[in-house]
This record gives structure tokens, C-alpha cells and sequence, in this order.
């Protein structure tokens, strides 16, 4: 545990710690005006959001998740690499400008050069991530038999110390490294965390020998598709009778990976058709051609995929209000008053802190008196179900826009109708900050769970991933809209809303607008909601005939 721990703790630390102050960077070193900075992070966190679903592939498929971490490991390495050498050699980046001359637009900006070597790190960046992040919770997981008490306990251990590292590493992140960043220097801010993505590899590979490698199980995606190819082919074939399709469908003992049986359900009817037996399905040695005939196993896994993915699309919306921390929200505080005493200055970046300690307040009595109270009354594990869980959230990325818009219009009203006097407080973004809080607590954290315990158990890498693909959503559906806000809403005498002096521009328009978008998509998932069925397992079967682990000490102790 420690071995993996450490590895996925330093690659969060490299990837966070560029992320939460990088439009900062962009800004004030490349001489990015707003919106260009803006739809750089957006697109590249898209891409860096989409890539686990990618690594997952490779990983479950192929390589393996052992050597799926090791690569991509080396290539965020890499990476972080490229992008310190952006701040430490000169002609890596654009000439100094004055900050009089930034907010203008006057500037000379990034050659052709330089943002090529800024985006071979970012995508370098992004090849890792997409490793690391669907991998090392599997990972971790894999060292465990799950059959055991012991394994059990040691499962729930690793989620425990998993949460709390992820919750350090933000913490330190939004702190230590922005302040150093920010206040002391844009390379040792950079190279801080380069330093210890290196370290993580180290580490990573001195537990080669120790470390439970579960073997690749062929591609899942093969499975999908062959559910859908052979449901098609048997189109014309009628359903049995509900009730009278004993012994119709195909029907195995489950793989040997398999832990939970589905049973045959109703919901997707014509999926059913897969699993028919015809005449010459199956052949006297008991050999079949998969792409005519499936389990009803595989025609349930699938049936859960397509019953998850509307849920999954309802959290884009609210993930892109979200994402505004990282942008606009800087944005605001930049032109903020953000000091605490007469000397210490709280760098922009650092204000997602807010945020974090919200959760981290909040989860505990959420845990410890709000469940067990709501517990009583609903009679449910989690007091609610894991879809109310979501929805509460997604109402919170609701307030927290109309909140956002709100303190927008005084802090610009201040800025405007007082131009002498000193900017208003940062903490007037507490508020914003707070509600978002909320939002992450109970959609992240309810999603997670949800793809966890809706997806198959042996496509979990996979059901990792989809939170990450609604974050990368969620960061192009943003560079749509802010691009289209950018070019729609100014003219030739009124500055846009997104302008880059936002004392001039409508910023808090534009958090209406994600406000009035979050609304649809809240009407949109309570309508999903209501019709979603949640996943039915018969029975718990493990079976050892085969074994498909690998210890590797052991291996090679027989070599």
C-alpha cells in the first residue's frame, strides 16, 4: 500500500499543483489574455479527464495495470519536467510585460515555439494521468483477497488512507506550492513538484517484487459490442414469455474474475435476444462464436452500462460551475483585496481552500450525525440513495453560481462607482466558495460510489474513469460556452462580458447564465432519476480452479 499510495499521491501533487494556479501562470508569464488562458486550461483538462478512460482500456486489456502505472508514471515525470523548463530558460516563454500593458492586451505573446514546448508537456502530462488515475485504486485493491476479513479490512484501509493523502496533497497544494508560486518563484513552485513525481517512481518500483499482479482479462469493449452485434443479428427472433424462458437463454457458470451473478432482467428487452439459444450455437465441444451468442451475464453488464450513462451525462453541466474556480473565480480575486495583515498576501490560487475545508468539516458530521439521523427516518444505509446524493449536489452548483453572480455585481459596483477606494475583501467569495463545497461533497464523492457499486465489479477501472470524462466534459462544454459569451455579447462600444478587465465586463452575467444552464440540467436528471433502475445481484461466488494472479516475488523465487 505504501508503495502505491505514495506514487498516486506525488502524480496528484504534480498535476494539482500545476492545475490550481496554471491560468496564473498563463496569464502573467505567457502573456495570455482571459479567455485564451481559459481555453487552454479547458482544453487541456478535457484531455487530461478523458485520457483514464484510454489507460483503462490499455491497462484491463493488455499490459496490465502494474506496468500501465509504471509508464505512465515516467511520462507525467516528463512532463512536469517540460513544463518547469517553460519557467526556467527564458527563451521558453514570451518577453516580461508589465502588468498595465497584460490587462490591455498589449503584450507580445507566445511564439508558435513556445506554445508547442508548453503543450508537449501538458500532453505528456495528460498520457500519465490517464495511467495512473483508472489504475491505482484497482491496484491497491488487487493486493487484497476480498474473500478474506482480513482483505476486506484492508480494502476499506486503503480507501480511508486514499481520501485523506488526496485531501492533503489539495491542502498543500493550494497553500504551500501556490504561495510558493506566487510569492517566490514560478521554477522552484514548479520544481518542487517535478522533484517528487521522480520520487514517486522510485518508490513505485521498489515494491516490483512484493506487489500482486491480477493478470489482464481481454477488452471489455470487445464484450459490449458483441452484445450489441449479436442482439442484432437475432433481431427477428420473438422473446419468451415472461416466466416461460427457463432454460432459453444462455446461461454459465460465471468467469472466474466474476464475483456477483446478475440476474436476467426486463428493462432493454430486445438486448435479450443475444442470449438465445439457437439450434448450432453452441457446438459439441463447447465452443461458440461470441459474437452470435452471449451470457445473460454479459447482456446484464451491458444493460448497466446504458442505464448508468444518462445519470453520467447530468454531471457535466454541474462539473463546468464547478470548474469556474479555477478561471474566473481567479479572475476575481486577482482584482481583490487579499491581504491578511499588514504583509502576508494570500495568492489567488490558494482560494480553493475555502472549498476543501468545507468538505473537510463537513463530511464528519455528514458521516456521523446526518446519516445515522436520516438512517432512522428512511430506513437506508446511506440515509438517502446514492441518486439523491448527486442531485443535492447538483442543486448546490445551482446556488453556488446565483451566489457567484451575486457578490460579482457588488464586488464590480465597488470597483466602478469607488474607483479611489482600496478593492473589497477576498472572503466575499467565501460564500460562492462554501456552496461549491457542498456541491463536490455530495456529487463528486455520490458519484464515485454510484459508478463504483453500479458497474460490474470487474469493469471498475472503467467505472473510475467516468468521473474523470464527466470533468473532461465538463471542461470543453466550459471553453464552448465561454468562447461563444467571448464573441456573442461584445460589440464595437461595450467590451465583451468576459473581457479581460472584468471591471468593464458582466462576469456575473455570464454565472447566471451556468445557473439557468444548471437548472435544466437538474429538471433533466430528476426526470433520469425517477426512471433508473438500480443494479440486482442473486448471489457472491468466488472461484479459484485458475488462478489468475500473479505474486511476483514468488515468481521469482520459482525462476
Amino acid at each position: 500500500m505504501p508503495f502505491i499510495l505514495g506514487n498516486e499521491t506525488f502524480e496528484r501533487f504534480a498535476t494539482i499543483g500545476l492545475l490550481s494556479n496554471f491560468m496564473v501562470y498563463l496569464m502573467k508569464e505567457f502573456n495570455m489574455d482571459q479567455v485564451s488562458a481559459s481555453n487552454v486550461l479547458n482544453i487541456w483538462s478535457g484531455v487530461t479527464n478523458f485520457a483514464p478512460l484510454v489507460g483503462a482500456f490499455i491497462s484491463d486489456a493488455y499490459v496490465g495495470r502494474f506496468l500501465t502505472i509504471a509508464v505512465s508514471s515516467v511520462a507525467s515525470f516528463l512532463g512536469m519536467l517540460t513544463i518547469t523548463l517553460t519557467a526556467w530558460i527564458p527563451d521558453l516563454q514570451p518577453p516580461k510585460c508589465q502588468p498595465e500593458l497584460q490587462l490591455h492586451g498589449h503584450c507580445i505573446g507566445p511564439s508558435k515555439a513556445q506554445i508547442g514546448v508548453l503543450i508537449i508537456g501538458l500532453g505528456l502530462l495528460s498520457i500519465g494521468t490517464g495511467g495512473i488515475r483508472p489504475c491505482s485504486i484497482p491496484f491497491g485493491i488487487d493486493q487484497f483477497d476480498p474473500t478474506t476479513e482480513e482483505g476486506s479490512k484492508g480494502i476499506s484501509s486503503f480507501f480511508n488512507w486514499y481520501y485523506t493523502t488526496f485531501t492533503l496533497v489539495i491542502l498543500l497544494t493550494l497553500t504551500v506550492v501556490v504561495y510558493i508560486q506566487d510569492q517566490v518563484s514560478w521554477v522552484l513552485g514548479l520544481g518542487i513538484p517535478t522533484i517528487l513525481m521522480a520520487s514517486s517512481i522510485v518508490l513505485f518500483l521498489i515494491g516490483t517484487r512484493i506487489y500482486v499482479h491480477v493478470k489482464p482479462h481481454g477488452s471489455i469493449f470487445s464484450s459490449i459490442a458483441q452484445v450489441f452485434v449479436a442482439a442484432h443479428k437475432k433481431r427477428h427472433l420473438k422473446l419468451p414469455e415472461v416466466g416461460m424462458d427457463c432454460g432459453a437463454y444462455y446461461d454459465p457458470p460465471l468467469k472466474d474474475y466474476v464475483l456477483s451473478k446478475l440476474p436476467l432482467t426486463y428493462q432493454f428487452r430486445f438486448l435479450n435476444k443475444a442470449a438465445i439459444m439457437m439450434e448450432n450455437d453452441i457446438q459439441p465441444d463447447g465452443s461458440f462464436n461470441r459474437w452470435r451468442l452471449c451470457s445473460v451475464q454479459d447482456v446484464e453488464e451491458v444493460k448497466c452500462i446504458i442505464r448508468i450513462i444518462p445519470v453520467w451525462a447530468s454531471g457535466i453541466i454541474s462539473f463546468t460551475a464547478m470548474g469556474q474556480q479555477g478561471t474566473f473565480t481567479l479572475s476575481q480575486a486577482l482584482k481583490m483585496d487579499r491581504h491578511l495583515g499588514p504583509k502576508f498576501q494570500i495568492p489567488a490560487g490558494s482560494m480553493g481552500v475555502i472549498s476543501m475545508i468545507t468538505i473537510g468539516i463537513f463530511l464528519p458530521v455528514y458521516d456521523r450525525i446526518i446519516v445515522p439521523a436520516l438512517r432512522k427516518i428512511t430506513k437506508r444505509e446511506g440515509g438517502i440513495t446514492l441518486l439523491q446524493r448527486i442531485g443535492i449536489g447538483i442543486f448546490f452548483s445551482i446556488l453556488a453560481m446565483i451566489a457567484a453572480g451575486m457578490f460579482e455585481q457588488k464586488r464590480r459596483n465597488s470597483a466602478t462607482l469607488h474607483p479611489g477606494a482600496p478593492p473589497i475583501s477576498v472572503f466575499w467569495l467565501s460564500p460562492q466558495l462554501v456552496l461549491m463545497g457542498f456541491c463536490e461533497a455530495f456529487n463528486i464523492l455520490g458519484q464515485i460510489e454510484f459508478f463504483n457499486k453500479q458497474f460490474p465489479e470487474h469493469m471498475r477501472s472503467i467505472a473510475n474513469s467516468l468521473l474523470f470524462c464527466s470533468l473532461g466534459g465538463s471542461s470543453y462544454l466550459s471553453s464552448l460556452v465561454v468562447n461563444i459569451v467571448h464573441h456573442v455579447t461584445g460589440s464595437h462600444c461595450r467590451p465583451d462580458w468576459l473581457t479581460n478587465d472584468i471591471n468593464t465586463g458582466r462576469l456575473d452575467y455570464f454565472y447566471y447564465l451556468l445557473a439557468v444552464m444548471g437548472a435544466f440540467n437538474f429538471v433533466y436528471f430528476l426526470y433520469v432519476a425517477h426512471r433508473y433502475r438500480y443494479k440486482v445481484q442473486l448471489q457472491i461466488e468466488w472461484k479459484s480452479s485458475e488462478p489468475d494472479v500473479e505474486l511476483s516475488s514468488m515468481k521469482h523465487e520459482t525462476e
